[in-house]
């Protein structure tokens, strides 16, 4: 690995290939921090793609990629004289250290739990009006979901064991059941709401992060179709013209894999 030198002289070099093409090239001078914010997500996808696949090579070049957007947009803070990159990662070291007195002061914690709690407190002695206040209004609802609820159990609020939030789950399901039954779209929808919100709060309680796990099924649903697909065309059929018995083969083919 870099010695801390090389780390700090990488940096100074990306800071001053930012200059350059602010200064010199079209695409680059035409940016905002408004067209800049749709990329900035996109990249963000990747990184979580590649982090997903265990990808540590692809990993590297999309933290690069997120670092350019993190440098591009200080110096455009900086040409309005409002921040600069000295100013965000000083914001981001004070911060840090407010909310780490375990490490920085004589606060003494016994776990990680402790930990969630001490930073949530923070945060609302900082001027926060609501733990929740946190949270992205425009993150994807299953992400969304996951950090509402561990939010609210920073400060306590919160099931003591697994079994309950299960034994909820379960009383979910048979409200969704009952609406079902009775054919209400809306009250369908509303109840499948909460047993999503009861899966991600039991998969909490698993030490599973929701997302993943869906997005690693995603993945997996993917690889096997795209096998059936090929087996199909293999075969001289399209998939229309196949039973689903004749596809269920391939798909317990493609399970094996």
């Amino acid at each position: 690995m870099n010695a801390r030198s090389e780390q700090l002289k990488a940096v100074e070099r990306l800071l001053n290939i930012m200059d350059e093409l602010r200064e010199q090239c079209p695409w680059d001078k035409k940016q905002t921090m408004q067209t800049l914010r749709h990329l900035t997500i996109e990249e963000t996808y990747e990184l979580g793609d590649a982090i997903l696949d265990n990808d540590l090579e692809e990993v590297k070049k999309e933290l690069g990629d997120l670092l350019l957007h993190i440098v591009f947009y200080a110096k455009i803070g900086s040409e309005t004289q409002d921040f600069d990159i000295a100013d965000v990662a000083n914001g981001i070291c004070e911060k840090l250290i407010n909310r780490h007195p375990h490490i920085y002061g004589d606060v003494k914690v016994q776990d990680e739990n402790e930990v969630k709690q001490n930073w949530e407190n923070i945060k609302l002695k900082e001027g926060k009006k609501s733990v929740l206040e946190g949270v992205p209004n425009s993150l994807p609802a299953l992400v969304k979901a996951n950090r509402i609820q561990e939010k609210v159990a920073g400060v306590g609020f919160d099931w003591e064991h697994p079994e309950q939030v299960f034994e909820k789950l379960k009383e979910e399901l048979g409200e969704l059941q009952v609406e079902v039954e009775s054919n209400n779209a809306d009250k369908i929808e509303s109840e499948f709401g909460d047993v999503l919100f009861s899966m991600v709060n039991y998969a909490r309680f698993l030490n599973i992060n929701p997302e993943n796990a869906l997005e690693r099924t995603n993945k997996k649903f993917i690889k096997r179709f795209q096998y059936l697909e090929g087996k199909a065309k293999e075969s001289g059929k399209t998939l229309k013209e196949m039973t689903l018995a004749e596809m269920d083969v391939f798909w317990e083919e493609a399970k094996q894999l």
